[in-house]
C-alpha cells in the first residue's frame, strides 16, 4: 500500500510539475524521462539477467540517429513513427549482436558489447556524408499524435506537449517492463542470473532467454535515445561513445540495480546532481567518481537500498 501511495504521489507530481516548476527545471525532466526508459531496459539485462553491458550506448545512438535521419532526410515527422522505427532498427541490430554476445558472460560479455558499441561510434564519426561526422545531425521538431506544433515557441513546445508525451512514453515503458519482470519470463531471467547451471537443468534455454533480454533491452534503449534528440535539436557520435555507456551503468548503480525503480531514481538523481555539480566545479567527473566509490563501499544497494534497508533491516529483504 505504501508503494502505491508513493507511486501515485510521484505520478501526480510529474503531471502537476509544469504548472508550478520553473522552465529550466522542466527542461531537465526531459532527459531524465528519456534515460529512465533506457535504464528500465538496461536493468532487465543487468539487474534481472546478470549481464553488464559496456556498450549499450550503441542502441541509444541508433534511436537518436533514427529520429535525425527520418526528420531531415524524409518527410516523416510523426514521433510515433520515429519511436516505432527506432525500436525495429534496434531489434534488427540487437538480434545478431546479441546472438553472439550472450554466449559469453561476465567481462567477456561486457568487452564484446563495448567492441560493437565502438564500431558503431566509429561509423558515426567517419562516415561524414551519412551521419554528419563529429558535427552530428539535426533533429527537426517531430509531430505529436499527428499534431504539427511547428508554430509553437520551442520552449513552450518542450515544457508543454513534449513533456507530457515523454511522461506518457515513460509510463507505458514502466508498465510494460513491470509486466515483463513479473511474468514467468522474468522469473526465468532471475533464475538464470542466480544459477545458470541449475536453470539449464530445469529446461530453461539460458542462451535463448539471455538473447530475449538483450533484444528487449536494446529496444528500450533506442526508444529512450529517440526521445533525447528533439530537446537539443541535434545528435552527435558521443551518444554512442563508451563513456556514455559508462554513464548509464553509473545511473543504474546510483539508484540500485536490485530494485525495479532503482534505475529510474538513479537517472533522476544523476541528471539533477550533474547539473548542480557542473554549475559549481568544472571537474564534475571527479566528484562523481568520489560519489560512486562512496556508494560501492557504503551503500552497494544504491539509493533505493538505503530506503529499503530502513524498512527491511534483515539481510536479503531488499531485493524486489
Amino acid at each position: 500500500m505504501t508503494g502505491r501511495l508513493v507511486l501515485g504521489a510521484v505520478t501526480a507530481g510529474v503531471l502537476v510539475l509544469p504548472l508550478v516548476a520553473p522552465t529550466y527545471q522542466l527542461t531537465l525532466m526531459l532527459p531524465f524521462m528519456a534515460y529512465a526508459v533506457i535504464l528500465l531496459g538496461l536493468n532487465l539485462l543487468f539487474g534481472y539477467t546478470g549481464l553488464v553491458s559496456f556498450g549499450h550506448a550503441l542502441f541509444i545512438g541508433i534511436g537518436a540517429y533514427t529520429g535525425a535521419v527520418l526528420t531531415t532526410h524524409t518527410r516523416v515527422r510523426s514521433l510515433e513513427v520515429i519511436l516505432l522505427t527506432a525500436a525495429v532498427a534496434a531489434a534488427a541490430v540487437a538480434a545478431p549482436v546479441g546472438a553472439l554476445c550472450v554466449r559469453y558472460v561476465k567481462i567477456y560479455f561486457g568487452m564484446l558489447t563495448l567492441a560493437f558499441g565502438m564500431v558503431f561510434y566509429t561509423f558515426l564519426l567517419k562516415f561524414y556524408g551519412i551521419t554528419g561526422g563529429d558535427e552530428g545531425m539535426r533533429v527537426l521538431r517531430p509531430w505529436l499524435l499527428g499534431q504539427d506544433l511547428g508554430e509553437m515557441p520551442k520552449v513552450a513546445y518542450l515544457v508543454g506537449p513534449y513533456y507530457y508525451y515523454s511522461a506518457a512514453v515513460l509510463a507505458l515503458a514502466t508498465f510494460g517492463m513491470w509486466r515483463i519482470v513479473r511474468s514467468p519470463f522474468g522469473l526465468c531471467l532471475r533464475t538464470i542470473r542466480d544459477n545458470p547451471v541449475k536453470a539449464e537443468s530445469l529446461g530453461i534455454g539460458v542462451v535463448r532467454y539471455r538473447w530475449y533480454a538483450f533484444t528487449i533491452s536494446a529496444v528500450y534503449a533506442a526508444v529512450g535515445g529517440a526521445l533525447l534528440g528533439p530537446p537539443t535539436g541535434n545528435v552527435d557520435p558521443t551518444l554512442a561513445y563508451w563513456t556514455h555507456s559508462g554513464n548509464i551503468v553509473f545511473m543504474t548503480l546510483l539508484g540500485g540495480f536490485a530494485h525495479f525503480f532503482g534505475p529510474v531514481l538513479g537517472a533522476f538523481v544523476f541528471i539533477y546532481l550533474q547539473d548542480t555539480v557542473m554549475s559549481v566545479v568544472p571537474y564534475w567527473r571527479l566528484v562523481f567518481g568520489a560519489i560512486l566509490a562512496f556508494l560501492v563501499i557504503c551503500a552497494p544497494g544504491g539509493l533505493m537500498g538505503l530506503f529499503t534497508r530502513r524498512r527491511h533491516p534483515t539481510p536479503g529483504a531488499a531485493r524486489a
